[in-house]
């Protein structure tokens, strides 16, 4: 239910988007190295150039957000602000001049998060999850890397580290025993 009203609320903003001539888009975007486009780390991932933009995002969304959620809505809730605020400073740190927008950000932080999440808690079925999640998504990674024109990689790049840390901290979190101790290793 709360991806399913994400989602609604990714195509409410792209209406509202259509009915303002694409105001929100130019206006609600990250601009890089602009301290008025800081504001679009908050606004970025909601927003998308076209109803086909926000088309081609719709089912990763919904499936790699539902996979995310599956861990519960607390931890849901920090690994997306994670990979949102990772993924957003980082673009305006380094992306490329003009405006960057998209739920990209997201779906490379939630499918780097899924991929790694059993890695990192050592967790048997986390890993199949995500040696299928390979088969079927890893294909999507080589987005990371600058290729087309008009496509903010570094919105891909920095989104999936922020999907690497969420899961680095969500596998401390969900280990007994760890808080607070240092392993001690001899030789």
């Amino acid at each position: 239910m709360i991806i399913a009203a994400f989602t609604g609320v990714l195509y409410l903003t792209e209406a509202a988007n259509i009915l303002l001539g694409g105001a929100l888009e130019v206006d609600g975007g990250i601009r890089p190295r602009h301290l008025d486009g800081l504001d679009g780390i908050l606004w970025a991932p909601l927003l998308h150039h076209s109803l086909q933009h926000l088309a081609a995002n719709t089912v990763p969304v919904l499936v790699l957000g539902f996979l995310a959620l599956a861990g519960g809505v607390g931890q849901f809730v920090m690994v997306t602000a994670t990979i949102w605020l990772v993924g957003g400073v980082g673009t305006w740190l380094t992306g490329n001049p003009g405006v960057h927008i998209g739920a990209s950000i997201l779906i490379f932080g939630w499918l780097v998060f899924l991929l790694t999440r059993g890695f990192f808690a050592r967790s048997p079925a986390h890993i199949a999850l995500a040696v299928a999640l390979f088969v079927v998504w890893g294909g999507v990674l080589w987005g990371v890397l600058p290729g087309a024109a008009g496509v903010s990689w570094q919105g891909h790049l920095f989104g999936a580290l922020g999907g690497l840390i969420g899961a680095q901290l969500v596998a401390h979190a969900d280990r007994p025993g760890t808080a607070g101790r240092t392993r001690v290793n001899s030789s």
